[in-house]
């Protein structure tokens, strides 16, 4: 499977998102973050930590992540009545802008930090096997990597990142987005399109034969609780969102994807993710990783012409995640 752009080692997510990092930064003080400068040299930007973040910063930074290819905004959707604040993605590249920059696919730790790590910085340091499988690779003279975590990294991990991408730690930017955030959970629910790219990997579809797609998904209310409000992040995509695809392949196989993309699919639909969560132990890995899409889907086979349609939102597990 290779990216779906047959000009995608001319698209750099660096270039296309230093623009939006610059941005973020020099009017951080509007967006309710705090910048500063780690002791490694690296550039830190609090967007939740003691800062209090905000909607904007998580839809600027939900771009960021999407390495500048992507479009987040923020909509009145009435499609559920208690939660018509949604966010609309769409992407110019949607593989390399999904699955080769917002994916939070690279693992750090150092004793007792974790964080998964998610960005354009991933692009460079190819420590995934996704870059193989999407035939993509980036360079740059800085980067940046968002982190999902409610903790300032370790100078060691600092050092990691700068190590696998070849790049002073001066040249890096790390963006702390908690769960807990108002922006943390703008920035998580606008990965509904990444969901279902990442959905239609793990079902080995050709990658390269999605050409565009649009995602929404409601915007859950943050909870101090980290298990609660990561829970939520994830239903507003399994319960509440919608991704349509179009693709480039022959009318069974654009049927056969739609059918096995909802979340409904998965033989763990059926409660809110912080249950089922907590009912493996908190252990990602013990969760069938078919449940991870969204709620409803279609699928366009632009070769035919024809749509199919497959899944169904779930309202009353979304009332009953979000706490209305």
């Amino acid at each position: 499977m290779s990216a779906s752009a047959s000009n995608s080692s001319t698209i750099s997510v660096q270039q296309y998102s230093a623009p939006l990092v610059a941005q973020l930064i020099t009017h951080a003080a509007a967006l309710g973050c705090q910048v500063s400068t780690h002791e490694s040299g690296a550039t830190i930007v609090d967007a939740g930590i003691q800062a209090s973040g905000g909607l904007e910063a998580g839809r600027l930074i939900g771009e960021i992540c999407m390495g500048g290819l992507g479009s987040v905004a923020l909509r009145h959707v009435p499609q559920f009545a208690r939660w018509p604040l949604s966010v609309v993605v769409t992407a110019k590249q949607p593989v390399i802008a999904c699955l080769g920059s917002q994916y939070a696919g690279w693992a750090l730790s150092h004793e007792k930090f974790f964080s998964l790590g998610s960005g354009p910085a991933r692009a460079i340091a190819q420590r995934e096997e996704v870059f193989k499988d999407i035939d993509y690779r980036d360079s740059g003279e800085q980067t940046v990597l968002v982190l999902e975590t409610d903790k300032v990294p370790p100078v060691q991990v600092i050092e990691k990142v700068a190590k696998d991408t070849g790049l002073p730690a001066n040249k890096l930017t790390f963006i702390l987005t908690p769960t807990r955030s108002i922006a943390g959970t703008v920035q998580v629910t606008a990965r509904v399109l990444e969901v279902a790219l990442h959905k239609c990997h793990t079902l080995h579809f050709d990658l390269s034969a999605v050409v565009d797609g649009y995602g929404v998904a409601p915007v859950p209310a943050p909870s101090p609780d980290f298990i609660t409000g990561m829970g939520r992040t994830n239903d507003a995509i399994l319960f509440g969102g919608f991704v349509q695809l179009f693709v480039n392949t022959d009318d069974a196989a654009a049927e056969a994807l739609t059918k096995q993309l909802p979340s409904s699919s998965s033989k763990d639909y059926g409660r809110p993710f912080a249950e089922v969560f907590k009912a493996v132990n908190m252990d990602f890995y013990q969760i069938d990783p078919m449940l991870f899409s969204p709620a409803k889907v279609s699928v366009t086979n632009l070769k035919s012409g024809r749509t199919f349609f497959a899944g169904k939102f779930n309202e009353d597990l979304l009332n009953q995640s979000f706490g209305g």
